[in-house]
């Protein structure tokens, strides 16, 4: 199992990007949870195999019909404790993981 860390960037708030994510990672099988940043961003942590996290993380790019992605940040994660299925989080309290992410982080 592989735990990456998401940062997404684009017109993803009020647009049920969360709701999207969750429903897409619970038909995966994707552990984790999403929420909303202050800066207008998404943030996600998920753990599943490597070609799920594949699918799921293509999914992100896409987003909801009503959304835009212009950037998703992707930064593999040591193993995390995370709930047994997919939620959505309240919104960040502005001590969001930005920061946290790897120098080696993916972008796309």
């Amino acid at each position: 199992m592989e735990f990456r860390h998401y940062l997404i960037h684009g017109r993803v708030q009020g647009v049920w990007f969360r709701a999207y994510t969750r429903d897409h990672a619970t038909r995966l099988g994707v552990r984790g949870w999403v929420r909303n940043l202050r800066d207008g961003g998404v943030e996600a942590v998920a753990a599943a195999d490597v070609a799920v996290l594949g699918e799921f993380e293509a999914l992100l790019r896409v987003g909801p019909e009503r959304g835009r992605v212009d950037e998703v940040q992707i930064a593999e994660m040591t193993a995390v404790e995370l709930p047994s299925d997919f939620t959505i989080r309240p919104d960040s309290d502005g001590t969001d993981a930005t920061d946290q992410l790897a120098d080696g982080a993916r972008q796309g």
